[in-house]
């Protein structure tokens, strides 16, 4: 009787269940429905665009071409390979010095934070925290007049103190290079900064007292005790600072706008990176279909190094208990 009457109350449950699962669905369809429309639909489009030819003079009347678009920016014979290859080559560049300098900076400053010596240590990190809070935006239209060749502060600091030339900052390739990257250092180090001193400060005390009993140096207790534990607590966050800082089309965009010019390509500057110019070849020449294309390898480009930095570091594996 127990078992039948437990059958019989089974079909009951599972729609209960079942019910309840469709109430679920409903209060998250708005969502979904938001993510399809804004997300999920503009991605297949962007894929579906990037095999055809849609550009200014074929606005209404595109046709597929497959593999075109990708043969002409992949092939170092074809005169649009100067588009891809060169800008792909300092994209990632610029997203590992960005990135390698604003954790190194971070880290230089958490270690220096967490001396319990440290007097003041609380205002210092509010201080130091200040350019994360600020918006993007503002900071690097800020960076752009600092660095302005003629009336900038730091010119005027080099030339009127130290007695130093001009620093051709924005106008010169090589210049306008290192200043996107110190700019991005000062917005991103906050960040590390704070990341490394949560790490540093889960370290067990226990440890550095036996360090201190076996004699060891400041730098052996920051290799052997230091670096192993903030290094596995900050790794998997590189990861994903690696993939926004090759995405980061804001600092380019916004403190050079892609200059100085570029002889060698009519449609990117200098400092132009794979987002800005898949932004560019879009808005700013009306090729659709190169554009599409830059930004599909741009996806697939970030997915393959997110994909081998956390196959081959171990980032994000599970712990057995």
């Amino acid at each position: 009787m127990a078992a039948v009457a437990q059958t019989g109350t089974t079909p009951v449950a599972r729609k209960r269940r079942r019910k309840v699962d469709w109430v679920a669905y409903g209060y998250l369809s708005p969502a979904l429905v938001t993510i399809c429309v804004l997300s999920i639909v503009p991605i297949f489009y962007t894929i579906y665009i990037s095999f055809t030819n849609f550009n200014q003079m074929h606005f209404t009347s595109y046709q597929f071409v497959g593999l075109q678009n990708y043969k002409e920016l992949l092939n170092p014979h074809d005169p649009l390979s100067n588009l891809f290859i060169p800008t792909l080559i300092w994209t990632i560049v610029y997203a590992l010095c960005a990135t390698g300098f604003s954790y190194l900076v971070g880290l230089a400053l958490a270690v220096l934070l967490n001396n319990k010596h440290m007097r003041e240590a609380t205002l210092y990190r509010t201080l130091l925290i200040i350019p994360w809070a600020v918006p993007t935006l503002i900071t690097m239209l800020a960076w752009q007049g600092l660095l302005n060749d003629q009336y900038g502060q730091i010119n005027g600091l080099l030339h009127g103190v130290f007695g130093l030339p001009r620093i051709p900052w924005l106008t010169n390739a090589t210049w306008a290079r290192v200043a996107i990257i110190i700019a991005n250092v000062w917005a991103g180090f906050p960040y590390m900064m704070t990341v490394c001193l949560g790490a540093l400060q889960s370290i067990p005390t226990d440890q550095y007292e036996a360090a201190e009993i076996d004699g060891a140096t400041w730098t052996q207790v920051f290799r052997y005790v230091t670096m192993p534990s903030v290094w596995r607590i900050s790794l998997p966050l590189l990861i994903p600072s690696f993939s926004y800082n090759f995405n980061n089309f804001n600092a380019t965009y916004l403190l050079t706008g892609g200059g100085p010019p570029n002889s060698n390509n009519p449609f990117l500057g200098q400092t132009d990176i794979l987002a800005s110019a898949a932004y560019k070849m879009t808005l700013s020449f009306n090729r659709y279909d190169l554009g599409s294309a830059i930004a599909v390898l741009l996806f697939i480009l970030v997915a393959f190094i997110s994909w081998l930095q956390m196959r081959y570091t171990g980032a994000f594996q599970e712990v057995d208990s």
